[in-house]
């Protein structure tokens, strides 16, 4: 297996982007990733997206991408996997690159969630479940997400004011990244204060759905030496999945899936949690945000959201996360949030995080999740 880096990124603004398509979006982010990059093309193109065909009435992406961006000709496919489908594209990228059989891959994940009435974007969720017993029956995303929590609170003794930090930290970092969705800061007493929309998930727990795109170009290592380019090392790519439905798993709260594949991650870069700097988790709702810092091992089973409390999560403390906005702030594209992750984590390795950078940051862990855990791919990036 050949060593791996990224050399270029490229992303769009996350938002309402009500007067611009999906394409366009993923266009803009392919063709800077490619500038970033130095290149004006690649060998393959992965599209990481879930809800094309649903929501915007579009499938068969990667032709369409690789024809609009002037890259018409080159091998190009659409990869799904709800919410993880930007990480589960990169990792297939890594897996290309690494095996020789490409020297150049590109990975684009677009969304675009806010054209459609609320309902429809949340019908086209609840298909990351299972559809004949669960979204047939009306359970929603959010809803499974709340049944996690409110079990997590009741085993741990908790209360939802404790989970105050996550949304406080995401905000707090997003307001220096230009391209988030929400630069506004939130304070502990407005999210107890916050509308609560299924209990105990409030309002301020979720991150809010967006239309956005983001885009990396990956290299053999030294390919990247050879070019002159600053390359960020991919330590480590692996993909998990667990049942899709919450009622087959031994341990809702467990998330074995991130679990096994941040243990699997770790084993094949050859680190621990310890030597971690920061982390992109998927921060869907807070209480995913305490269960994959439990699940990547940063944290004790039920001891994840005492790393909010503590400040251990901050730019400042022991594992930063969201360290620009995380889905909470950054906001929410579900298909490309995974890119994004890697762009953030690429930014932070490379000193360019501006106000939000994370000093002497050289290790970076991104996990994405699909669905509540049903896949898992977990990243690990080196400078």
């Amino acid at each position: 297996m050949r060593d791996v880096s990224i050399i270029g990124v490229g992303q769009t603004k996350v938002g309402e982007h009500w007067d611009r398509g999906l394409a366009d979006l993923a266009v803009e982010a392919t063709l800077a990733g490619l500038d970033d990059a130095g290149l004006d093309n690649a060998d393959i193109l992965y599209v990481g997206n879930m809800l094309g065909g649903v929501l915007s009435g579009q499938e068969h992406l990667g032709a369409l991408i690789a024809d609009l961006a002037g890259l018409r000709g080159m091998p190009a496919l659409r990869v799904e996997a709800a919410d993880a489908s930007g990480g589960v594209a990169l990792h297939q990228a890594y897996q290309a690159v690494a095996g020789g059989m490409v020297d150049t891959a590109l990975v684009v994940g677009v969304e675009k969630m806010t054209d459609r009435l609320p309902q429809a974007t949340e019908e086209g969720l609840m298909l990351a479940g299972l559809g004949d017993y669960e979204a047939a029956q009306g359970v929603t995303y959010v809803s499974q997400t709340a049944m996690l929590m409110q079990r997590y609170l009741h085993e741990h003794s908790l209360e939802v004011g404790d989970f105050a930090q996550f949304p406080v930290n995401a905000h707090r970092n997003a307001a220096a990244n230009p391209f988030a969705m929400y630069r506004n800061q939130i304070s502990e007493k407005a999210y107890r204060q916050a509308k609560m929309i299924a209990s105990p998930i409030n309002l301020l727990d979720g991150a809010p759905w967006a239309d956005g795109a983001a885009a990396v170009v990956l290299v053999p290592t030294e390919q990247a030496q050879a070019m002159g380019r600053q390359g960020i090392r991919i330590l480590a790519s692996t993909l998990v999945t667990d049942a899709l439905s919450l009622t087959e798993r031994d341990d809702p709260l467990a998330l074995a899936a991130a679990r096994a594949s941040a243990q699997r991650a770790y084993q094949q870069a050859g680190l621990t949690p310890g030597d971690i700097h920061l982390a992109e988790l998927h921060d869907a709702f807070s209480i995913l945000a305490a269960l994959t810092l439990e699940a990547c091992g940063f944290a004790a089973r039920g001891q994840g959201v005492k790393l909010g409390q503590a400040g251990d999560i901050a730019r400042a403390g022991r594992i930063p996360i969201a360290t620009l906005g995380g889905f909470k702030a950054r906001g929410n594209p579900v298909g490309a949030s995974g890119v994004y992750q890697a762009v953030e984590i690429v930014q932070q390795l490379r000193g360019a995080a501006g106000q939000s950078q994370i000093p002497a940051a050289r290790v970076g862990l991104a996990q994405n999740l699909g669905g509540n855990g049903a896949t898992a791919v977990t990243h690990i990036f080196m400078n």
